[in-house]
């Protein structure tokens, strides 16, 4: 008996690696899977790793009119040949492309997955565009499913869509955290020592971390300035960034670069497959972006142990507590996160009370097995419906 075939689609296959990891591996067991992406050769990688098929279609994450028409037909004519029971699109680029593609293709389950909305931080005549392509997205689509509730008011309060054609699955999350991967009992002190030995980093240190791309609507600018003016009173502590610089989209300042390169106690190691090493030597994540889905580097810096400062935004106030698991500020602020940073390095007692919670917090609400159970499910009900 011939099994439904299950397309997912990303923009880039970074996006399937890291945001759907064993996700796509996982449906396999129940569908026939295929992973459709840009950049042909790591895609395939991909592919091989995950046990899926794989597509490649020439996809941009800048706005290119003519090259996205083209992917819309190519990936069209694909699907009128597979004809899959399910499309599911992540990411706003392969969300618009493939949603109007398995539209015209007749695809009875075209689903796209909202973790994050970059057009809230544009404006003008760009910001009309986006909206524009957002609301022609979720039209084409037959259910749309926010990673977080946050998120879910944000498209209501922006009318892209009908509540109706919105839900979250579980408690949010696109994939979930594997809370058996990232655990601090996996490393030793004695590598924990050495680590910090290969970065010059002292054993004394309190170590802020950031994981994440190094650029501006990730609150890089405020949390290099504010972390400057904590080292100031307190020498006791580094700042650890784990991520690439992306000049070309969205890059932090001149003066931010220039502290990043000159300040003896920030220390960058550049995008690293495995992040967990550097949430080992560390002691707490300060994640201050300006716009999130759910983000996945504050569940794994719960899951080691760390406890967080965060913005007040939709993703990340649904995974922190304030004063339980960490700390919530409000975004694009420095004088608030300066304070939150100085808490968490100078009351003990405070620290310790946030660490003892957050590895449990992450355990009982984010577990990534259930909630690839609970997206499964979710599949099961909508073809019963067909």
């Amino acid at each position: 008996m011939s099994r439904e075939k299950l397309i997912r689609i990303t923009t880039i296959p970074l996006s399937l690696e890291k945001l759907l990891e064993g996700q796509l591996g996982y449906m396999q067991q129940f569908f026939d899977v295929t992973g459709i992406a840009a950049e042909k050769e790591r895609l395939e990688k991909y592919g091989a790793n995950e046990g899926v098929a794989t597509h490649h279609i020439a996809l941009t994450r800048e706005i290119t009119p003519i090259k996205d028409l083209k992917a819309v037909y190519k990936l069209y004519t694909f699907l009128r040949k597979e004809r899959p029971a399910i499309v599911h699109t992540h990411t706003p680029k392969a969300g618009i492309v493939g949603m109007m593609a398995a539209y015209f293709a007749r695809v009875p389950n075209r689903l796209h997955t909202v973790a994050g909305l970059p057009l809230l931080e544009a404006s003008g005549f760009k910001r009309i565009v986006l909206n524009a392509v957002e609301k022609l997205t979720y039209r084409f689509a037959t259910g749309v499913y926010p990673n977080s509730n946050g998120l879910r008011q944000i498209i209501i309060e922006e009318n892209f869509t009908s509540p109706t054609k919105l839900k979250v699955l579980g408690q949010g999350s696109s994939n979930g955290i594997d809370t058996s991967y990232f655990s601090s009992e996996i490393f030793t002190e004695s590598q924990n020592i050495q680590k910090r030995k290969e970065l010059n980093i002292p054993d004394d240190d309190f170590v802020f971390v950031f994981v994440g791309r190094i650029v501006r609507d990730k609150g890089i600018n405020e949390l290099v300035e504010a972390f400057a003016r904590v080292q100031r009173k307190h020498p006791n502590c580094t700042l650890l960034l784990v991520g690439p610089f992306e000049d070309d989209l969205d890059p932090v300042s001149e003066e931010t670069r220039t502290t990043i390169n000159t300040h003896q106690k920030i220390i960058t190691v550049g995008y690293q497959a495995d992040v967990r090493p550097f949430f080992a030597i560390s002691n707490a994540l300060v994640f201050p972006s300006y716009r999130e889905g759910f983000p996945n580097v504050v569940m794994q810096a719960g899951a080691m142990g760390l406890p967080a400062i965060v913005s007040n935004i939709n993703g990340c106030n649904e995974i922190i507590s304030e004063s339980v698991n960490g700390f919530i500020v409000e975004p694009k602020q420095i004088t608030p996160l300066e304070n939150a940073m100085t808490t968490v390095l100078t009351d003990k007692a405070k620290y310790k009370t946030l660490q003892s919670n957050v590895r449990a917090e992450i355990v009982s609400r984010y577990e990534r097995k259930h909630m690839w159970q609970l997206l499964h499910q979710e599949y099961k009900e909508l073809l019963k419906k067909n």
